[in-house]
């Protein structure tokens, strides 16, 4: 069982700008169209949970929906969720290891944690077992950054890098247990 994080990260550290967009994330030429992976891992997980506002901003892109595994949103304040995205988006709340457990008692043993402030909430919990990080090589010089503070340091064990459209770097990194990925 896995909590995993999946994004993308400016040279300093941003993952939305000044402004909350994510345009920048484009900002490199892809043109054969390569999804970089992210095909492949979400094949590998049985879930998404997301923050509000990273369910929002989904929403926001005006496409169809990108997920076909359940996304559970993480929200104190929404009610129901969006007509016609009754069968894929399920509102969840509570201490997170209180919903992990729910989730796991569901089936669901690979989780795609994704959003920022949900990311830093699950990495002050110690709740995070893998990350994978893609940088693109722009600064934003300030915006929402993908890590905040933290009670006590974590260790993560780098396992793989690959580079992307002769731009972009992948890193893969597992977190560090007493006794477990190779400490």
């Amino acid at each position: 069982m896995s909590n995993i994080v999946y994004i993308a990260v400016s040279l300093d550290g941003y993952i939305a700008d000044k402004a909350g967009s994510v345009d920048w994330l484009h900002s490199i030429p892809n043109p054969e169209g390569s999804d970089m992976g992210f095909g492949e891992f979400i094949g590998r997980v049985d879930a998404l949970v997301m923050g509000r506002n990273t369910f929002d901003m989904v929403l926001s892109f005006g496409i169809d929906w990108p997920y076909s595994k359940p996304v559970f949103v993480l929200s104190n304040t929404m009610a129901q969720v969006p007509a016609g995205y009754e069968d894929k988006v399920f509102i969840v709340n509570g201490p997170l290891d209180e919903v992990l457990v729910t989730l796991r008692r569901q089936g669901y043993k690979d989780l795609y944690i994704d959003g920022g402030v949900t990311i830093q909430n699950f990495l002050k919990a110690d709740l995070i077992d893998e990350m994978i990080i893609t940088t693109i090589p722009v600064l934003l010089g300030g915006g929402l950054p993908l890590f905040g503070d933290l009670v006590t340091p974590l260790n993560f064990k780098h396992v793989k890098c690959e580079r992307l459209l002769d731009s972009l770097v992948k890193n893969h990194y597992l977190r560090v247990r007493d006794g477990v990925n190779g400490k």
